[in-house]
């Protein structure tokens, strides 16, 4: 009697057996709040580039049958002269809107400041980020009118012919991309005021005790500690560039002659415009440009890592 009833102790003693579910749920914690957004950048952003990479490999009008053909349609691109201008209005595109960075760092070195009316400053750098891309197109459409636009104002008062530079094919893509700086600048001040806002006071007090001032406190103390805006503020500028499209669409319609086309633009005109519907040119165009985005993120992300490590 007395070994059944030490036995009996001993069972309701043991604890009771948990599911893996319960002794694991701290870690499961954090990937349940992750799986929505997992799942939705699953669907609507992985599946579709591997989608379309595939959809590259076909001659398709969007509505019949498929017709693999290969490579042909990356072929294709290689004797294409408007994929060739579209490239390189990408690359200007690439190049000229990375003066967003340093202009937008010092327009917000300018702005951190504690002066009167700074407010009003502030709101009036921020408005263009705040405005829609075609308002902006819009916007400069008017600005570069020849007959009433401010362009054509001041060249009528030198008394010069004022250019119309969305229809010269020398200087349209240029012109874009100045109306795209506008909005993207604003972007980069943003980013850069609220790395401003967390620099260290007191390394900037210990460089002003060593005599650091004007650009070497910029450079070995405030620098420094804005990689993290900078990093953001690159990234961002890179992604704009190459994905260019709003603008394009509203000021030229890529005219004239296709001269301000890029790629984002000219894969949409080949594939999805009255001019054709050619699914699998259209997804070629796409996966290169996603092959040249994939290229610089993944270098600033290496650059990243390496500095981390460092």
């Amino acid at each position: 009697m007395a070994s059944d009833s030490g036995n009996a102790a001993t069972l309701t003693a043991q604890p009771p057996s948990r599911s893996w579910l319960y002794r694991n749920r701290i870690k499961l914690a954090p990937w349940m709040f992750l799986a929505p957004g997992l799942i939705f950048f699953f669907i609507y952003v992985i599946a579709p580039i591997f989608q379309s990479i595939w959809i590259s490999f076909y001659d398709w009008d969007g509505l019949g049958p498929k017709q693999w053909v290969g490579m042909a349609n990356y072929v294709e691109l290689m004797d294409d002269d408007r994929f060739f201008t579209s490239l390189i209005n990408n690359i200007w595109w690439l190049v000229l809107y990375m003066l967003a960075v340093p202009a937008g760092l010092g327009i917000a070195l300018f702005l951190n400041q504690t002066v009167t009316g700074i407010r009003l400053y502030k709101s009036l750098f921020f408005f263009p980020f705040v405005i829609s891309q075609v308002v902006v197109g819009l916007i400069f459409t008017w600005f570069y009118n020849p007959d009433f636009g401010i362009v054509g104002i001041v060249w009528n008062f030198f008394g010069a012919t004022p250019p119309a530079i969305l229809a010269d094919e020398d200087l349209v893509t240029f012109g874009i991309i100045f109306a795209g700086l506008w909005p993207q600048i604003a972007y980069c001040m943003i980013l850069y005021l609220t790395g401003l806002n967390n620099v260290s006071p007191d390394q900037v007090e210990a460089g002003r005790l060593d005599n650091a001032s004007g650009w070497k406190m910029l450079w070995f103390i405030i620098l420094p500690q804005l990689k993290p805006a900078t990093f953001i503020a690159i990234v961002v500028t890179v992604i704009g560039a190459l994905r260019s499209f709003d603008l394009i669409a509203v000021m030229t319609g890529g005219g004239p002659y296709g001269s301000s086309n890029v790629l984002a633009y000219y894969m949409f005109e080949t594939a999805l415009s009255e001019y054709g519907f050619r699914y699998g040119y259209g997804s070629a165009i796409a996966t290169v440009l996603f092959l040249i985005m994939l290229v610089y993120i993944s270098f600033f992300l290496w650059r990243m890592y390496q500095d981390e490590k460092g």
